[in-house]
This record gives C-alpha cells, structure tokens and sequence, in this order.
C-alpha cells in the first residue's frame, strides 16, 4: 500500500554554522526531528573539511536522525567535501549524481550540481532531485534549464511522481524560478499564503523551493520557524506534506 501522506523537507543548513556563529551538527538534527519529515534534502554539508573540524556532516546527520543517506560532493579538495545529500529511512537508491553547468564568464563560482534517488513509496517509486543552484543569474538559467531537460527530470526514466527541491538563489521572479514552475508545479501555487525562508532570523526571501509533477497533490506546506530554526542556519527549512494521486 503507498505510504499515505509523506512529508519532504528542503534544508540549507549553512555547513551546520547557526545565526550566532557557532558551529552545531545536534541542533541542525533536532530541527529536522522536530519537524518529523519522511525525506529530507539538505544543502551546503560539510563532509571531512579544516573549516568544521573535519567533521563528515551528512553521515553524524543521518546518525542521529536514524536515516539513510546520500550524498554528492558538488566541491572536492583533496580530502574535502561539499555539497548536497538526501536522507530518509524509506527504500532509497542512488539514481544520478552529477555537476551542473558552470558559467564561462565569471570564473571561480562555487561548483553546483543535484543528487537524484529512486525512493519506495509503499510500492509507488517517487522521483527526487536535490539541488543548489548558482547566485549568478545567467548561470542558474544554464542550471535550471539542465535540470528541466533531459538529462534530468525529462530523462525517459525520471517518470511522475517526481519532485525537484532545494535552495534554487532565486524568487519566483528570476528567470531560473520561472524555467522550472513551466515544467513542474511550485508547492506554494496553491497557498494562500507564499512563505519565505531566508534569512532565518527576518525571512523575507523566497528561495528555497519545492517543485512537484502531476501526480504529486500537495496537501500542506510548512515553514519550520520555531526558535530553534531562527538560530541554527541562515535558512529556515521548508516542508511539503503530499499525497500521491490515486493513492489513499
């Protein structure tokens, strides 16, 4: 039977450094296990770097979450990683992990890419593609158009149901916002009220998003704001709860 009403969750969680300067991988876990999701995709994880003592983020995340994980280094330095992983205690598998495109003429931009899995949903397999788009427009217009063509969510096997999620650096009025929603739906459409994620202390941006197929019937959405939320990232998470269509 399909699981009947998971929740997603997209999460910046700023390499675990909260709004007060200190470095916290437990609080950013208790923000997620506050929030009770079924999948989680977080960006911006330390894995194995100088700068956060070496810590390998995404597996001490999944450690104390009791999750599964994925994870795709967008940035690798010799022993150092960075970049995005999805977590959740679902059947998973890793589907694709890749680069997305660069810009050729602003040189040493922050490396991007996405990290797609196949989940089980109870027997109904769903589609997920974390990103983390580019701060430069031209180049999130290369990455959006990448992501909504076939070499990702218009590849032959990445069938509805499907949802693109992460932090995109853009607001529905950028471009690259815009090249994604006329593929797939923004989670927010329906909302009476559209809510900002960033920053964490004063949202007033948003930027972090949720994109779902056809399939995907959106039935809340969240922004987790709670005190806790407010300090331990620059960017508040943002949850989806949905149901598969023709499910229960």
């Amino acid at each position: 039977m399909p699981w009947p009403m998971p929740r997603i969750m997209t999460y910046n969680v700023h390499r675990c450094l909260g709004m007060d300067g200190k470095l916290d991988v437990e609080r950013i876990a208790a923000v997620i296990a506050d929030a009770r999701p079924d999948i989680v995709a977080l960006q911006e994880l330390d894995v194995g770097r100088a700068r956060t003592g070496h810590v390998d983020q995404a597996h001490a995340i999944a450690e104390l979450v009791g999750m599964k994980h994925h994870f795709h280094a967008a940035l690798h330095v010799a022993e150092e990683r960075y970049g995005d992983a999805v977590f959740t205690a679902l059947p998973m598998r890793l589907i694709k992990a890749a680069r997305l495109p660069g810009s050729k003429a602003v040189r040493r931009l922050e490396p991007r890419g996405a990290l797609w899995v196949r989940i089980d949903l109870g027997g109904v397999e769903l589609e997920v593609v974390n990103t983390h788009l580019g701060l430069v427009p031209h180049e999130q217009r290369a990455q959006a158009a990448a992501l909504v063509g076939p070499d990702w969510m218009a590849r032959e096997d990445c069938s509805d149901p499907a949802i693109l999620l992460g932090d995109f650096n853009a607001t529905p009025r950028h471009a690259a916002f815009r090249r994604i929603a006329a593929r797939l739906r923004d989670a927010q459409a329906g909302q009476r009220r559209r809510r900002p994620t960033f920053p964490a202390n004063m949202p007033m941006l948003r930027i972090d998003h949720v994109f779902v197929s056809s399939a995907v019937e959106v039935t809340g959405v969240h922004v987790i704001g709670g005190a806790l939320a407010r300090v331990a990232s620059d960017h508040l998470p943002l949850a989806v709860d949905f149901r598969i269509a023709g499910g229960p």
